[in-house]
């Protein structure tokens, strides 16, 4: 008897092993790469495996971008930075349902493999989607959805196959590679620029490209797969299986737009009361305060998060974390004399902003200039008026 728990234990194990199913020499593995949509989230495309084997019935997507909003704590990792994600399998006509839906183009290239490596990334995907081994750790630049796709091929394949960047000529950094793709996501743009920092500006290698699905597509059309002394390319053949056009969307008022408004409207307001001798303390209280929550929020992903992109932000230069305590200041009716030296401090900061700006330390987004402007008057204004009323 025990004998034969054993031998079925080997058994399930073998099988457990090898992907449970032997694929037939029909099978196939492609590459799908898919469009971006509306969403910012959905803005830089989307990339997955396809496995095809009419012979067993077989033709699911792996897919490395899902995760779960029901996880503990999930609201909270995801703004620590502990983001979670996971393979999923599911079914190609139910995912090729949804992009048609959605209005997304899809395109697939099948992989140039025979039935013994074919085999190999079928298993390996098989046991990567089990429950114990499907979760990993995300990151937007370097493991996400799209460098998962070479780093499977790589994983399985090892030096057979050999992936070029010479089909990438440009010279960008994250940050460009961003704006590539949210030119029509102006506040989501926005956004992005003033919560990741420096570290993005710099120059990204041709590897570093590969977070976004278009350029993981490029990299499998310029890669090759060697056999018995035999170079060919790793893409059999590709061909679109949707085609729908990419949506252009715009915002009709862009973050620079709305901001050139309000700062003009607080600099007139600054202007009349400065004439007058004045000074509005709740709009003093709100500019103070809302600055200082930006950047007190700056900070927290700098310093208290795993976020990789936060690291180094100089929006904390304009957007200075203690104002958020001083604005409590610019209630009273009497300021104390060292606001003064501390908005003298505040416009340095704003003259810094810019030199790091100019010398691209840090790239700054074009709709914080009338902010910038609005900060540097009102500062002004603020200390114009405590010398003049002879603060304590």
């Amino acid at each position: 008897m025990l004998k034969k728990i054993v031998f079925i234990v080997i058994i399930l194990n073998t099988f457990s092993f090898f992907g449970q199913i032997k694929l037939s020499n029909k099978a196939t593995i492609s590459v799908l790469t898919c469009g971006p949509d509306n969403e910012l989230y959905s803005a830089f495309g989307h990339s997955a495996f396809r496995i095809t084997d009419t012979a067993n019935g077989i033709d699911d997507i792996y897919n490395y971008g899902t995760f779960d909003f029901n996880a503990p704590n999930f609201y909270l990792n995801f703004v620590k930075g502990n983001l979670t994600y996971q393979l999923s399998k599911s079914d190609f006509n139910r995912f090729i349902y949804i992009y048609n839906y959605q209005k997304r183009w899809v395109k697939e290239q099948q992989l140039n493999l025979n039935i013994e490596e074919t085999q190999a990334v079928y298993n390996f995907l098989e046991d990567n989607v089990k429950p114990q081994n499907r979760d990993y750790q995300y990151d937007f630049f370097y493991d996400n959805c799209a460098t998962k796709i070479e780093q499977v091929i790589k994983t399985v394949l090892k030096n057979k196959v050999q992936f070029t960047n010479a089909h990438i000529t440009s010279t960008k950094t994250h940050r460009d590679l961003i704006e590539d793709y949210t030119k029509n996501h102006e506040w989501g743009k926005f956004g992005i620029d003033l919560a990741l920092g420096s570290v993005i500006d710099d120059t990204a290698t041709k590897d570093d490209y590969k977070f976004l699905p278009d350029y993981i597509f490029k990299a499998f059309e310029n890669a090759t797969i060697g056999r018995n002394a035999k170079i060919e390319p790793l893409v059999l053949n590709q061909r679109d299986l949707l085609s729908h056009p990419v949506k252009e969307t715009s915002s009709n008022f862009p973050p620079i737009f709305i901001f050139l408004l309000l700062a003009l409207l607080i600099i007139w307001v600054t202007r009349r009361d400065s004439k007058k001798g004045k000074r509005k303390k709740w709009l003093d209280f709100s500019i103070y305060f809302i600055t200082g929550l930006i950047g007190v929020v700056v900070l927290l992903l700098w310093f208290a998060t795993s976020h990789t992109a936060t690291y180094k932000n100089f929006n904390f230069l304009w957007a200075f974390a203690p104002n958020l305590f001083v604005a409590f200041y610019m209630l009273k009716n009497k300021l104390p004399k060292w606001i003064v030296t501390y908005n003298f401090i505040l416009i340095l900061g704003i003259i810094a902003t810019l030199v790091l700006w100019g010398f691209k330390v840090q790239v700054y987004n074009w709709a914080i200039v009338p902010i910038l402007a609005m900060l540097n008057n009102h500062y002004g204004h603020i200390n114009k008026y405590i010398r003049l009323n002879k603060a304590l």
